[in-house]
């Protein structure tokens, strides 16, 4: 009989374990933030600021990897008119501009 009453005794959930669990998740929580989500935030302030920054004759990479020369930009539709090839226009919308073109090397 003793036995039981010591099993049941030693059963019994310690205190203080929710308050361990909140500073773990508190925990995660900040590390998630400093090593995902604040690079993030930024990356897209440096994109955004690359973006209003951009004038006429800047080499340019698209969202899709497109190298192009911008030629015309027209801020009240929030377009650029880019120059892919030698003649060739198309219009694009200026959020889709995400880097300056690197030179190449031979």
């Amino acid at each position: 009989m003793n036995t039981i009453v010591l099993a049941a005794q030693g059963a019994a959930p310690a205190g203080g374990g929710m308050g361990g669990m909140l500073i773990m998740m508190i925990l995660l929580f900040a590390i998630m933030y400093f090593f995902m989500i604040r690079p993030q935030q930024k990356r897209q302030k440096e994109i955004r600021n690359f973006q209003n920054a951009l004038k006429e004759g800047d080499k340019v990479v698209t969202g899709s990897g497109v190298h192009a020369t911008v030629r015309r930009i027209n801020l009240a539709e929030g377009t650029l008119d880019v120059e892919i090839s030698r003649g060739v226009v198309v219009t694009i919308d200026r959020n889709y501009v995400f880097a300056a073109a690197q030179p190449q090397n031979a």
